[in-house]
């Protein structure tokens, strides 16, 4: 099973306006999977024997971790995207390639870009941690909450006020890149070709004992690594090139509301739609001014067209984000009992719920009505076609505990 789904983007200046670096990325799940967005604070742990407990395995845990805030499938620990409370965000994408994939339970990619997020405080920090982990856990485990095992290698992309770092792994093996201006997206396939900043000491070596690589040719992480003929990687069709061509087009004018229309771009496919759909987005504004906050965007909900981008700013004091947070199972919960996933819990948090009212009742007007009568509510920032269906949510007087706006 290798869905094709997840795109994540960074602009930086020049490509941005107003000395800024804008992520972005569109989580692609299981059309009937419910993202949360869950905020926890930073902390110290004195017990220098305290382990760790993520989506399935322990590892030990460091002194401090930071503040994050995450969009995460309900079910798992780690999540598909976030921020830190110093400016460092992250998304990841499946790939696949010649190395097998590990179905044995070890730390999801998914678990990676939390624990990236809770331990460093710049982009490259971040990758170091990643690496670190991979070397010493190793990635795979069911990547889907259901009893067909769904797994796959990670990329991702991480990316602070100053710059961004693609990574791209296969298995334990790994390169990086560094984007120090302009644009860059990752979709589900290696992108890293001869532009290689840093890597797996025992990369290369171990391309040739496979004979992936002859060791005379140029090297080319992409091509040896998967089946890509990486010379037609930018005209070839598909949502990498596609994600590619939007943030040329938008080149040197590029905002936080570029970011979100690109997000919501369905002729490209960068917004899925059918057995895995876009389940979530997020998009951040990193000033390079360091005086200036952080802003991050998150949906919380399926179909950026279709919600709103609700801001978050780290702030002292944070409250749990109780309209985003999903129930919770505890040991009764089917991810932790073994065997996993013998049923699928109702994950669906208060906003989700009231998004699919709202939706249901778009539907119903726009089926009974010319679509020039149905009354939705725009916010500025905020232009998806059907963007107002979570005014439903925001009305009942709770938005204002969950998310922390700015003027």
């Amino acid at each position: 099973m290798e869905p094709c789904s997840c795109d994540t983007f960074v602009a930086l200046p020049p490509a941005t306006v107003g000395n800024r670096i804008i992520f972005g990325k569109n989580s692609d799940r299981l059309c009937d999977e419910v993202q949360e967005v869950v905020y926890f604070p930073a902390a110290v742990h004195d017990n220098p024997r305290e382990h760790l407990q993520c989506t399935y395995i322990e590892i030990d845990q460091v002194p401090e971790t930071y503040a994050v805030v995450l969009s995460r499938p309900a079910w798992l620990w780690g999540a598909e995207m976030g921020a830190n409370e110093h400016g460092v965000c992250i998304g990841n994408e499946a790939v696949w390639g010649r190395e097998e994939v590990c179905d044995e339970e070890a730390l999801l990619g998914m678990d990676l870009v939390r624990l990236g997020l809770e331990r460093a405080d710049t982009a490259e920090k971040a990758l170091n941690v990643i690496v670190d982990l991979l070397e010493k856990y190793g990635q795979g485990g069911n990547c889907s909450e259901s009893r067909m095992v769904f797994s796959y290698h990670n990329s991702f992309l991480i990316a602070d006020r100053n710059e961004a770092w693609i990574l791209e792994t296969a298995g334990k093996y790994w390169a990086a890149e560094k984007v120090r201006e302009g644009v860059r997206n990752i979709s589900n396939q290696l992108s890293i070709t001869i532009k290689i900043d840093r890597e797996h000491l025992d990369m290369r070596n171990y391309a040739k004992q496979k004979g992936w690589w002859d060791g005379k040719k140029e090297f080319d992480f992409a091509a040896t690594y998967s089946y890509l003929d990486t010379a037609k990687m930018m005209i070839s069709p598909g949502r990498y090139c596609e994600g590619y061509k939007l943030l040329n087009k938008h080149k040197g004018n590029i905002t936080f509301e570029t970011m979100m229309e690109i997000l919501r771009d369905k002729p490209s496919g960068i917004n899925m739609e059918g057995e895995f759909l876009t389940t979530a987005s997020m998009v951040s504004i990193l000033p390079q001014d360091s005086s200036l906050p952080c802003i991050h965007f998150f949906t919380g909900t399926p179909d950026p067209e279709r919600s709103i981008f609700k801001p978050f700013i780290f702030v002292p004091n944070i409250p749990p984000l109780l309209d985003t947070s999903s129930p919770t199972f505890e040991l009764e919960d089917p991810v932790k009992k073994k065997p996993r996933f013998q049923f699928k819990p109702d994950r669906r948090h208060p906003l989700y719920q009231k998004h699919q009212q709202a939706l249901e009742i778009i539907d119903k007007k726009e089926a009974d009505s010319p679509p020039r009568s149905v009354d939705i509510a725009i916010p500025r920032n905020n232009k998806g076609a059907h963007s107002g269906s979570d005014v439903v949510a925001a009305g009942q007087g709770s938005s204002a505990h969950a998310w922390h706006h700015f003027p």
